[in-house]
């Protein structure tokens, strides 16, 4: 098991950027698959992004692509998401999530640990 915790959500004006940071417990997070989703007010939690254990392999949803970077620091236990040129659209609460596989994982239910979630709030 693998405790995670975000940081770096926040209000933000449309166009700008934030980077969220997922730390997560142990000595194991190299060994971990991770990915961000996101839940908006009234809708389910989507897919965002996500990166294998070693970074050679990422995938993003369609909605961010171009604009959303994952990379993970193995040595700092951390897996970060930049996100540029951000909408209204965007606001939701983010999620990091981890998965002992060795693939890159899109579909919530791959994953079997959570953190609590960080707020980003774009405003127009």
């Amino acid at each position: 098991q693998v405790q995670l915790v975000e940081s770096g959500g926040g209000l933000v004006q449309a166009g700008g950027s934030l980077r969220l940071s997922c730390a997560a417990s142990g000595r194991t997070f190299s060994s971990y698959a991770m990915g961000w989703f996101r839940r908006a007010p009234g809708k389910e939690r989507e897919f965002v992004a996500a990166i294998s254990r070693g970074g050679g392999s990422i995938s993003y949803a369609d909605s961010v692509k171009g604009r959303f970077t994952i990379s993970r620091d193995n040595a700092k236990n951390t897996v970060y998401l930049q996100m540029n040129s951000l909408k209204p659209e965007d606001t939701a609460v983010y999620y990091c999530a981890a998965d002992k596989g060795m693939m890159v994982y899109t579909t919530r239910t791959d994953y079997d640990n959570w953190g609590q979630g960080t707020q980003v709030t774009v405003s127009s």
